[in-house]
């Protein structure tokens, strides 16, 4: 039994993380790290709970198990927005925050985790399972996910229903194995639906790097987590014990998956002097992480929607090389003839900078040729809702920014964006410019053809 919660804490903490992983800067992605995480955190509290006879640990439980069912209403409602939505999350954060204090409210009432069942036990459970419902049936109705996707959601989110029906009501109905059986399920469908989600959304392969990543991580949890298995075999399951191994398989699952953020602050720190140092060891790590992200997929055989989103993130990442390693767009044939031109090597890094220079190239062909640097006419929209923001950098709209730093021409185009033109505006037209930019790029499919 021990073994077996041992084997979902460590699946559901290596998909939170490794989600987060994958861009810390996607709410949605974080969001799920939180539930899954979270979820993590309740099997192993269990654990020693049940395993270890500490029983006042179900004061605190019964606060947890609300955490993965909030996270995870937060993780439907950041799905079932449209994509590229730049509208405020106000109204999500009032309906989640809504969700917690109702939850909380219920945990307080309950005050353990434990039976018999007790009117606390019913409001957080409807406060962890009827808005993930509901958010459930807005992103399904939406359309605003892949179906493949779309199906992971609604059979994980009926396994997560079932899932707090056992953890949050825990009647003793339903053996203990089962019930980790069932909600270990549950959360491989939550972290691979929001993964895949996260893949077609970037235009990447998902199928390698979460292998690879799979492996690492079952390698290090059997090392660490076998040997301390073994000691509870022989010892019997005290509280040390059990909190050793799931503190050994979380830090060793943790070192594993975070490797790269946890090299570039050791080497931040190392390398405080030679901060250039640092950085291209950084660019290093994240091209080699991109590598097995990219779409294998010929460009030829995606429809006219998936080339212009693709395109459309290509532009976003524009100043991120590593990024543009994982594009699909690298593998035009177009990048192949620049390539043999300049007689470079046919290598990811300058394939990706390949792309980049030819993304400069659209983006250039997009400017009116009145003789100026700057314009904020109706024709000037494209090209300075690319070239500024995108190549140049200006970033009007952050938080404290300013121009210092900035040519003339930048600092007008800074003053223009800042002033007159709202952010949602701002995006729309870097959608149409996208559009058009991506056609340019299809036609170049049909002419190799």
């Amino acid at each position: 039994m021990l073994g077996l919660s041992a084997a979902v804490f460590a699946l559901s903490w290596w998909l939170g993380l490794y989600l987060l992983a994958r861009d810390p800067r996607k709410p949605v992605l974080v969001l799920a790290a939180v539930g899954l995480t979270g979820f993590a955190a309740v099997v192993a509290l269990d654990a020693v709970r049940t395993g270890a006879g500490v029983d006042a640990l179900g004061r605190i439980e019964v606060y947890l198990v609300a955490v993965p069912g909030v996270a995870w209403f937060a993780v439907l409602l950041e799905m079932s927005r449209p994509r590229d939505c730049t509208r405020g999350r106000g109204r999500e954060a009032a309906l989640v925050g809504a969700a917690a204090v109702v939850a909380a409210t219920g945990a307080a009432m309950a005050g353990n985790v434990e039976g018999p069942l007790r009117l606390g036990h019913w409001v957080l459970f409807a406060a962890v399972s009827i808005p993930a419902v509901g958010a459930l049936l807005a992103a399904v109705l939406r359309r605003h996910q892949p179906r493949p996707v779309v199906g992971f959601v609604v059979v994980a989110t009926l396994f997560f229903a079932l899932g707090n029906a056992i953890l949050v009501i825990p009647l003793g109905l339903v053996p203990s194995w089962l019930a980790l059986a069932s909600t270990g399920c549950d959360v491989a469908l939550l972290g691979v639906a929001v993964a895949l989600g996260d893949a077609f959304d970037e235009g990447q392969a998902l199928r390698k790097d979460m292998l690879r990543s799979a492996l690492g991580t079952a390698a290090v949890a059997v090392l660490f987590g076998g040997q301390v298995l073994l000691g509870v075999a022989v010892s019997g399951p005290g509280a040390t014990l059990v909190v050793l191994l799931f503190t050994s398989l979380a830090v060793a699952i943790t070192v594993t998956v975070l490797a790269d953020p946890l090299a570039g602050l050791l080497d931040r720190l190392a390398f405080s002097r030679t901060p250039a140092l640092s950085a291209e060891r950084a660019a290093l790590r994240s091209t080699e992480a991109a590598l097995p992200r990219r779409a294998a997929s010929p460009l030829d055989d995606m429809d006219d929607e998936t080339f212009v989103r693709v395109t459309r993130r290509a532009l976003g990442h524009y100043a991120d090389l590593s990024k543009l390693v994982a594009s699909p767009l690298t593998a035009l044939p177009i990048i192949d003839e620049r390539l043999m031109r300049r007689g470079a090597s046919d290598r990811p890094l300058e394939r990706a900078n390949e792309l980049r220079a030819l993304l400069a190239e659209r983006i250039a062909g997009l400017k009116p040729r009145d003789g100026n640097d700057f314009g904020t006419t109706e024709a000037w929209r494209h090209y300075n809702a690319l070239y500024f923001p995108y190549v140049v950098g200006v970033r009007a709209y952050a938080q404290n920014a300013t121009a210092a730093g900035l040519d003339p021409v930048a600092r007008r185009a800074w003053q223009w964006l800042a002033t007159e033109v709202p952010q949602r505006s701002l995006h729309n037209w870097q959608n149409a410019a996208a559009r058009v930019i991506a056609t340019d790029l299809k036609s170049s499919l049909v002419d190799v053809r």
